[in-house]
């Protein structure tokens, strides 16, 4: 039985990539003891080498299924809710919820609320060229900015030399140049972080243009949810 300290717990689907579950576990212990509360955590492993590749060829419900595998397995270990530490994923969100034995906490739901919350029509992405060109964002009543195809292929490499610990100051300065261009140009009112492992080098204070951290918004919510 769980004592009046202690939150509900998490299955959270981690290794999307490594240092973002590392991210998400440090944000969430530290949301939990802000409100006197204990976080309960299993995280469960997937393979960011296995998972991405599957969602750049379209392979949404194999991806769904290699998903739920791991929310299962935390369910099983007696986790009451689901957390994804990754963006790109969700874009399987539809052919995973039906799959699903118990909730999953949306990121891309948590951050559309973040979006009308701020009253934005026009944002832009930074991410995976799976994610950037998915437009998931834009599904939920947002229009999003698509970069030409150079943009994309740069934004997209720039966040995998993160993901794989090779970055390099100047890359991140060349991101926020790239980022202020949409505002300027295309008429983004803000640039998402929409890559967790990009919010360990920019945030809302630092980034140099409006943007949104996917990650922190999403983490907020996870614990919301935990300890209500």
């Amino acid at each position: 039985m769980r004592n009046e300290k202690e939150a509900r717990c998490l299955g959270l689907v981690g290794g999307l990539g490594p240092n973002a579950t590392v991210y998400y576990y440090n944000g969430l212990i530290a949301a939990h003891k802000a409100q006197g509360r204990v976080a309960r955590m299993l995280i469960a492993h997937a393979d960011v080498d296995h998972g991405r590749p599957l969602a750049e060829a379209g392979k949404l419900d194999e991806l769904a299924r290699y998903l739920n595998g791991f929310i299962d397995a935390t369910a099983a270990g007696g986790a009451e809710m689901a957390a994804i530490v990754a963006v790109t994923p969700h874009i399987c969100s539809a052919q995973l919820m039906p799959l699903l034995k118990i909730p999953l906490i949306d990121m891309v739901a948590t951050v559309a609320d973040e979006i009308r919350a701020r009253g934005l029509k026009r944002i832009a992405l930074l991410g995976t060229r799976s994610t950037v060109e998915s437009k998931m964002f834009g599904r939920l009543g947002v229009d999003v900015a698509m970069p030409a195809r150079e943009e994309i292929d740069f934004i997209h490499d720039s966040y995998l030399d993160v993901v794989y610990d090779r970055s390099s100051p100047e890359k991140i300065d060349r991101l926020r140049e790239l980022a202020n261009t949409f505002v300027r140009r295309d008429g983004a009112e803000s640039v998402l972080l929409a890559g967790t492992d990009l919010s360990m080098v920019l945030n809302e204070g630092n980034a140099g243009f409006p943007t949104i951290d996917c990650a922190g918004v999403h983490i907020a919510e996870i614990a919301r949810r935990l300890v209500a």
